[in-house]
């Protein structure tokens, strides 16, 4: 396991939980929640990194993994609000680092 991209991702990890927790915050006031389930293709092959990704996707606030693909490489992602691919999983660079080296 690579330490290196361990601490990048914890790096990304933390500064996408607290962003998102303003987001939602925000959203949550203002009652434009807007849900929807969008489909991710991840770039990670190895099954413990692609678990850690969805867990990562869950544990950030506004969204949430409803089911993983792995033969496919895939999330299925429910979100109270649109967000970008590069919004839900910004620390998936740094998890496949982690994991494929």
């Amino acid at each position: 396991m690579n330490i290196l991209a361990t601490f990048e991702y914890i790096i990304v990890f933390l500064k996408a939980i607290t962003e998102a927790w303003i987001d939602t915050l925000k959203i949550s006031l203002s009652g434009e929640i807007n849900p929807e389930i969008i489909e991710l293709k991840s770039i990670i092959n190895h099954p413990a990194g692609l678990v850690l990704l969805a867990w990562s996707i869950t544990a950030t606030p506004g969204t949430l993994v409803i089911d993983i693909i792995p033969e496919e490489n895939k999330l299925i992602v429910a979100s109270i609000y649109p967000k970008s691919r590069e919004d839900i999983v910004p620390f998936e660079p740094y998890i496949k680092k982690m994991f494929e080296g």
